[in-house]
């Protein structure tokens, strides 16, 4: 009798831009060394936001980075928009960390995929 493999596919290393297909599967995979930063104003964060991600508002970004996070820590950021995310990235980038992905498509990309979130609106609809 023919021995079965099964083929695990390892999630690809972190990218400066990342879909967010590639983060579910890093999510899925259990891979715990990563951040999930949502850059956008308190209350929309609060009314929806990715599963797992925390609140880091564009204002104090960096300063709750440097407060709580290692340079060396995988972190996907998102805003509101692909140019806040991008500012966002550019930012904790410049502030030291080394690597970091915006997510392309954000929380709207993240919805559209039907992948988890947490929030007021999350438990509406």
């Amino acid at each position: 009798m023919a021995k079965q493999f099964q083929l695990i596919v390892i999630p690809e290393a972190i990218q400066d831009q990342s879909r967010v297909e590639s983060l579910k599967h890093r999510l899925d995979w259990g891979e715990p060394a990563l951040t999930i930063i949502d850059v956008r104003d308190r209350n929309a964060f609060n009314t929806s936001h990715i599963l797992g991600a925390i609140a880091m508002p564009m204002q104090e970004l960096v300063t709750q980075a440097r407060a709580s996070l290692e340079f060396i820590r995988d972190i996907y950021v998102y805003g509101e928009t692909e140019e806040q995310t991008a500012e966002a990235a550019a930012q904790l980038r410049a502030a030291g960390y080394r690597y970091v992905a915006e997510l392309v498509g954000g929380l709207a990309a993240w919805k559209r995929a039907k992948y988890p979130t947490d929030g007021f609106s999350a438990e509406i609809g």
